[in-house]
Formats: structure tokens, C-alpha cells, sequence
């Protein structure tokens, strides 16, 4: 299914920009900004640069010790008690 590109005036876009904005973002559509009727620009959604994170990567490549929430009690309490260097 063919979307309509909307077409919205420059007094429009500097007016709303903001709002313009956010709806190309959420709506993933591009809006083009007219001047005088005639077609200047295009505003367009950029896609996700953020990749993906994938679950279980290190798999296999780490190791954590079996006391892991033990390790440094010590240490740590006399940081809490102010007695660390």
C-alpha cells in the first residue's frame, strides 16, 4: 500500500517543527516542506543506529567464581566504615 507523502507550508514547519518532528520519528513517514506551493525539502526518519543487542555472546568465553558475591566483603565494609587507604 502506497502512503501520501504530506506536504506541510514552511510557516507550518518552523511553527511546529518540534511536533513535525516527533510524528515523522513515531510514524516512520516523511513529510516534505513546501515554499510557495513548491516542494523545497523532505523531512525523513533516520533508521535505528543503535544495533541490536544479542543475548549470550560471551557465552562460553567467561567465567564467574562461585563466591563471585562474596568476593571483596571484606574490603568493601571498611570503605563503608571509612577505614579504606
Amino acid at each position: 500500500m502506497q502512503h501520501t507523502i504530506e506536504t506541510i507550508n514552511i510557516h507550518q514547519a518552523k511553527t511546529h517543527l518540534s511536533r513535525i518532528v516527533d510524528n515523522v520519528v513515531l510514524h516512520q513517514q516523511p513529510v516534505i516542506i513546501a515554499k510557495a506551493g513548491k516542494p523545497q525539502v523532505q523531512i525523513v526518519p533516520l533508521p535505528d543506529v543503535q544495533p541490536k543487542r544479542k543475548m549470550g555472546t560471551l557465552k562460553g568465553k567467561i567465567t564467574i567464581p562461585e563466591n563471585f558475591d562474596e568476593l571483596f566483603n571484606d574490603e568493601i565494609a571498611q570503605h563503608f566504615a571509612g577505614e579504606s587507604e
